[in-house]
C-alpha cells in the first residue's frame, strides 16, 4: 500500500509542479503590469472634455507605470466604433476604453440589435474618472432668465419653441427630452452635427435653447450673447454658483458629462484594482485638479463595484428616455 502511495505521489508531482508554475507565471504577469505600453481608445475627436480629462490623468499614469500610454482617438457612430475595438480586444489590461458614460449607456437602447457588442457584459468597469455638469442656455431675445419662466413660455406656446442638440440620441438631445417630460412641455428638436454648431444656432437666434458646457458657454454669457438658465447636476457648480440647478425646479434631475474608464470583460481583477488605485491618485494631483477645475469637472469617487452598479442603473434609465423620445438609428 505504501509503495502504491509513493508511486502515485511521484506521478502527480510533475503535474502539481507544472500547475504551480503556471499559477506563478500568471501572478507574476499581473504583478509586473504594465510591462509595455497601454492603448487607451477614446471614441471621440481630440479636444473634447473626455479627451482633455484623459490626457491630464495620462501624465500621472505615465510617470508611475513608467510606460507609454497611447491615446487613440477613434470617433464615429456616437462612440460605438471605438467601443467595439475595446470590446473585442484581449482582456489583459493593455487596451482600455475612455468614454462618455451617458453615450455608453445610451447606445444599448439607441442602437439595439445594430450594436455588435454588449455595453454591460463585454466591458469591465474600472471607475468614473471625472464629470462636469451641462448648462441650459437660451437666446437672450425672448427675455427668459429662469427655468420657471422658460416652462411658462413653453406651455403658452406648445410645440413652437425649439432646441438645438449635438445630434439625435446624444446626451444634449435626451437631456432635453427628460426635462420636457418632467416639466410637462413640448419643444421641437433641431439636431446639429456637434455641440459647436448647436450653440452657435442659439446665439444666432436660429434655435431658442440648448444644453452646453460651462467652459464653452460662460464667455458668451458674460458678453450677453447667451443666458445661462439652469445647470444639470443636482448641486450647483462652483464656477456658476448663481445659476440654479434644474433639480431645484423639477426635482429628480441629475446628469452631466461624465467620463469613465473600462477594460474588456475578463481582465484580471488585480489589473483593474491597480488601474483604479492609480487613477484615484491621479485626479488628486495638483496639476490634474487644476485642469479639472478649469473645465468645471470634479473627480469620480466610485470603486469598480459601485461603478458597475451605477452603469446598470444608468443603462435602464437612459433606455426609458430613448424609448420615450422615439429616436431611432437607421
Amino acid at each position: 500500500m505504501k509503495k502504491c502511495c509513493v508511486i502515485l505521489c511521484a506521478a502527480l508531482l510533475p503535474v502539481l509542479t507544472a500547475g504551480h508554475a503556471v499559477a506563478q507565471t500568471a501572478a507574476g504577469a499581473t504583478q509586473a503590469y504594465p510591462n509595455h505600453s497601454i492603448r487607451i481608445v477614446l471614441p471621440w475627436p481630440a479636444g473634447g472634455i473626455t479627451d482633455v480629462i484623459m490626457r491630464a490623468v495620462n501624465i500621472h499614469l505615465t510617470e508611475v507605470f513608467n510606460q507609454q500610454l497611447v491615446i487613440d482617438n477613434r470617433p464615429g457612430a456616437g462612440g460605438t466604433l471605438g467601443s467595439a475595438i475595446v470590446a473585442k480586444a484581449p482582456a489583459d489590461g493593455y487596451t482600455l476604453l475612455m468614454h462618455d458614460i451617458a453615450s455608453h449607456c445610451i447606445s444599448a437602447s439607441l442602437y439595439g440589435s445594430k450594436l455588435n457588442y454588449d455595453p454591460l457584459k463585454d466591458f469591465q468597469p474600472i471607475m468614473m474618472v471625472a464629470g462636469s455638469p451641462m448648462v441650459l442656455v437660451a437666446n437672450p431675445a425672448p427675455q427668459v432668465r429662469t427655468l420657471p419662466q422658460l416652462i411658462k413660455l413653453a406651455k403658452s406656446r406648445p410645440g413652437q419653441l425649439n432646441y438645438a442638440s449635438s445630434g439625435a440620441g446624444s446626451i444634449t438631445h435626451l437631456a432635453a427630452v427628460r426635462m420636457q417630460k418632467l416639466g410637462g412641455i413640448d419643444l421641437q428638436h433641431v439636431p446639429f452635427k456637434g455641440s459647436i454648431p448647436a450653440a452657435s444656432s442659439v446665439m444666432n437666434g436660429e434655435t431658442f435653447m440648448s444644453f452646453s458646457t460651462i467652459p464653452a458657454s460662460l464667455p458668451h454669457a458674460k458678453t450677453g450673447r447667451l443666458v445661462m438658465v439652469a445647470q444639470s447636476f443636482a448641486k450647483r457648480a462652483a464656477q456658476i454658483p448663481d445659476v440654479p440647478t434644474i433639480a431645484e425646479t423639477l426635482g429628480d434631475f441629475d446628469l452631466g458629462l461624465l467620463s469613465g474608464l473600462w477594460a474588456p470583460s475578463g481582465t484580471p481583477r488585480a489589473v483593474i484594482d491597480r488601474l483604479h488605485a492609480e487613477i484615484m491618485r491621479a485626479v488628486e494631483q495638483p496639476k490634474v485638479k487644476d485642469l479639472l477645475a478649469a473645465n468645471a469637472a470634479v473627480p469620480g469617487r466610485m470603486n469598480p463595484q459601485e461603478f458597475t452598479e451605477y452603469l446598470a442603473r444608468e443603462t435602464r434609465g437612459w433606455g426609458e428616455i430613448v424609448r420615450s423620445s422615439g429616436v431611432k438609428v437607421e
